[in-house]
Order: structure tokens, then sequence, then C-alpha cells
């Protein structure tokens, strides 16, 4: 396999699409409001929860929300989530859309064949593993169940694409990230999105980290009084 080694990079990049998908909702409406206010008609591509509650925001914001687009991720691939969110995100149009480099034509043309759109900006965050993982008597299933998987790939891929797109991984990072939006008159700059991208790496490895070893400390006595065999 060959690498796409990219040697030059807009420094500046419009936020024109975000794809948004979070499990804390912490903060999320306030975003809503900073991203329309920096980034006028910007589109939202969403699941779930997330959906409904950009949605919800962007209601009460009557006419100031004209020019902003909403469209559910469900839609835009043409699959429904899968049973109990299993699978939101994990999609190949989703994931041309945030892996594609510009000025690449072998990826422009991946686009174009499938009418996927490039994202700007993804905002994510994990399931709360650590909460479950820090209490002793959590079950074995309730553990496995906090594992998450689309979480963790989208927020991945836009961070490994950071010479294009921003990718925010904690409720944290909204203010720093309308401050940039703010300064770069509606764009995030390449040093601000490698930041991002560092941040989330970390992020990620740390929740990876955990699951690691707790599934590790699970002993025989406690998978046996967790499941059933056949």
């Amino acid at each position: 396999m060959a690498f796409n080694n990219v040697a030059s990079v807009a420094d500046s990049i419009p936020v024109r699409r975000a794809l948004v998908s979070v499990y804390d909702k912490t903060g999320l409406e306030e975003l809503v409001r900073g991203l329309l206010r920096e980034a006028p008609g910007i589109e939202f591509y969403s699941t779930g929860g997330t959906y409904e509650a950009i949605g919800a925001a962007l209601s009460s914001l009557g006419p100031a929300a004209a020019a902003a687009r909403l469209v559910a991720v469900s839609d835009y691939t043409g699959q429904p989530e899968m049973a109990g969110g299993l699978v939101k995100t994990l999609d190949w149009k989703i994931y041309l859309g945030l892996l594609a480099e510009t000025g690449n034509a072998s990826h422009a043309a991946d686009l174009d064949r499938l009418g996927a759109k490039p994202f700007d900006l993804v905002v994510g965050n994990l399931y709360p593993f650590a909460e479950a993982a820090g209490d002793a008597s959590s079950p074995v299933e309730a553990l496995r169940q906090r594992i998450d998987i689309g979480g963790p790939a989208m927020i991945r891929a836009a961070a490994k694409n950071f010479l294009r797109v921003a990718s925010v991984s904690d409720p944290g990072q909204y203010g720093g990230l309308l401050e940039e939006l703010r300064i770069a008159r509606g764009a995030t700059r390449l040093e601000f999105r490698r930041r991002l991208a560092a941040s989330a790496f970390d992020r990620i490895s740390r929740f990876d980290r955990l699951v690691a070893d707790r599934l590790a400390g699970i002993g025989p006595e406690a998978l046996a009084a967790a499941y059933s065999t056949i």
C-alpha cells in the first residue's frame, strides 16, 4: 500500500459542515448558538438524541437559525441506525467526508461518485466507561455496553486529517473552538487543528487503556456470574 503524502495544505479552513454526535450534551445548545454566530450558514449532520437536541436549539433561535441546515446522518447515508445505537456514523460516506484530503483528485472522485460531503468539523465525546469502571460492583455487561466504537472511530478519523478537519472531543473545548472561529472569521487554522488532534488521541488512548485494564481484571467467576453459556 502506498501512502498519500501531503506536502501543501491550506492554513485556514472555513467551517461549513459539522458532524456532531455526542453522548455528553453539556454545552451543546450554547455551541450551536455560537457556531451559528461565528460560521453563518453552517450545516449540521447528526444522530439520534444529538440530532433532536440540535433541532430543539435551532427551533429556539427562530429566524436567527434560518440559514442553518440540520441533516440526520441516517438520511445522508441512506442507512438507518442499528438498534441500540450500535451503528450510527460507521459508514463509507461519513469516512470519505472525514478522511478525504484537499487536492487529492482520487479522493475528490470518490466524494463525487457517492455524493459525499467533506466535513470541516467533528464534535464528539465518548461513552462514560470510566464511571462504570470506577465502581467495583459494576456488572460485566454494564462495562461491555459502555465500550465506545463509533465515537472513537469518528474522532480518530477527524484527528488524523487535522490538515483539514477540526476534531473536538470534549465539551471543555467548545469555548476555544468558538474563539478560534471568531479570530479566524469562521475558519480554523492548522495549528489549532493540530492541538485538537493531539488532545483527541490522548483522550482516546486513555479510554482504551482503561477498557483494557478493566477487562483484564475480570476473573472467571465474574464472567460466569454475568453470562449463562450454551
